[in-house]
């Protein structure tokens, strides 16, 4: 079959293209500004896209359209498939019928942590021998794909709260089906497609209401917004998880940064935990794996000596480079709450007295439409400098960095930045990139300046 995939460069839709490939489909696509990770696992799998939705992208021959939710009414493209008549799915949609049917679904929910609590449950399950399939929001380094089908009757998803596509506004995750969920968080995000929180609660509850009752439920204790959905209908067991001892699973610190701890259930002690990663929703994130796993018959002492060989995410706290004793990470985090609690973990581990300079390109339409932005100082804190780029829209930004205590710098444009940014680095300084998109390249220009100011 000849699949034409419209988005294909988002993190999502690229992993269906992965998997659409895999089950001997001829798969092509359209995009436009694809940066990477995805743009190099689409050329590495051999997948080939046009830049740009024009009709003439889309072969007469094609036998089926797979429309990413970022295509609305009106793109040349879309308009060509609905006047031939020429089949389409939702991403999500086209996922359940031909992927997810008849596998046992481990689905990973909540506002923050998803991409890295998928990726610890996968290669959970891939170090106990289980070879589980999986599609994952970004590019697990244990696995070097985002999407892959396997060889087990299990199958480990990113279960997404946003919506399928323009002709179906329900979550992504509806058409999953799951058996085993990890429900980590719930926050207001996605300001575009959801006017509050409680509509983003609906859906959730709409989630709940479609596993079985031998299923598992596994949620972070400590979040209120969790327990209302809860409260609006219930029919599956649940297993809590947090760093406080009341709940079914949790984990006792042995370093301030979260790189060791112990597991427990309960009372009983699993194991200890010796890993990579840093900070304590990452220990929250490990704890949700671990328990999940326990479901389909992974024991905590397997799950636990999976985690040493954990690699994390890609754009997850990566170490881009290292110059002249500069270095430079790229983290994805856009939310207040996943910036700082990235900047917490990483706190903790460098000491109170290196330096850290928070660069954030605020990208997402939830942080431009300045639904958060009481919230942003707080979530800097333990930043020593911030330096933002403008966005296109004003939203009040500059006025809410004039209210910052430590040292803030705003540039129009991405070179600007780094060519001002550069010269003030020192040896020993951290600064840790944030956004959601390419933001314009600047790792490998920040990392050239600092190289070139090197040699001067």
């Amino acid at each position: 079959m000849r699949i034409h995939i419209l988005g294909i460069g988002g993190t999502f839709m690229a992993g269906v293209a992965v998997l659409a490939k895999q089950l001997g489909h001829e798969v092509t696509g359209s995009d436009q500004n694809v940066y990477p990770p995805m743009c190099h696992q689409l050329e590495e799998q051999g997948i080939t896209w046009k830049e740009g939705y024009e009709a003439a992208h889309i072969d007469s021959a094609i036998d089926v359209v797979i429309v990413g939710n970022v295509i609305k009414r009106g793109n040349p493209a879309i308009e060509f498939v609905l006047n031939e008549r020429i089949p389409y799915f939702s991403g999500p949609q086209w996922l359940a019928e031909n992927v997810l049917k008849d596998r046992w679904v481990l689905a990973v929910s909540g506002t923050h942590g998803k991409t890295t609590t998928t990726s610890l449950l996968t290669w959970i399950l891939s170090h106990a021998g289980l070879n589980p399939g999986f599609l994952i929001g970004g590019v697990p380094e244990n696995f070097g794909v985002s999407a892959r089908l396997g060889e087990s009757p299990y199958f480990v998803i990113e279960a997404d709260e946003y919506d399928s596509a323009f002709f179906d506004k329900r979550s992504k995750f509806i058409h999953y089906r799951p058996r085993t969920l990890i429900f980590n968080n719930l926050e207001y995000d996605h300001a575009d497609i959801f006017p509050d929180l409680d509509a983003i609660k609906l859906q959730f509850h709409y989630l709940i209401r479609t596993l079985p009752g031998n299923g598992l439920i596994v949620r972070y204790a400590d979040d209120k917004n969790i327990t209302a959905v809860l409260e609006k209908g219930l029919w599956t067991p649940v297993e809590t998880f947090t760093h406080q001892k009341q709940a079914d699973w949790h984990g006792d610190y042995l370093s301030a940064d979260g790189s060791a701890f112990n597991v427990f259930k309960q009372e009983k002690l699993m194991g200890e935990v010796q890993w990579s990663l840093l900070g304590e929703h990452n220990v929250n994130n490990a704890l949700a794996a671990i328990a999940a796993a326990s479901h389909v018959g992974v024991s905590p002492e397997k799950a636990i000596a999976a985690l040493p060989s954990f690699k994390n995410v890609k754009r997850r706290l990566e170490v881009k480079g290292t110059v002249n004793g500069v270095i430079v990470y790229d983290d994805f985090a856009h939310h207040p709450t996943a910036i700082a609690t990235t900047l917490a973990g990483l706190r903790a581990k460098i000491g109170n007295d290196a330096r850290m300079i928070a660069v954030i390109e605020f990208a997402s339409y939830t942080m431009r439409s300045g639904v958060h932005k009481t919230k942003i100082q707080e979530a800097l804190n333990e930043a020593n400098v911030v330096v933002c780029k403008e966005t296109e829209a004003e939203w009040g930004l500059k006025e809410i960095l004039s209210q910052f205590k430590q040292p803030t710098a705003l540039y129009r444009d991405v070179d600007t930045l780094v060519s001002e940014l550069a010269p003030t680095l020192q040896p020993g300084d951290h600064v840790v990139v944030m956004s959601n998109s390419g933001f314009g390249g600047i790792h490998h220009k920040l990392l050239a300046a600092i190289e070139e100011k090197k040699a001067s």
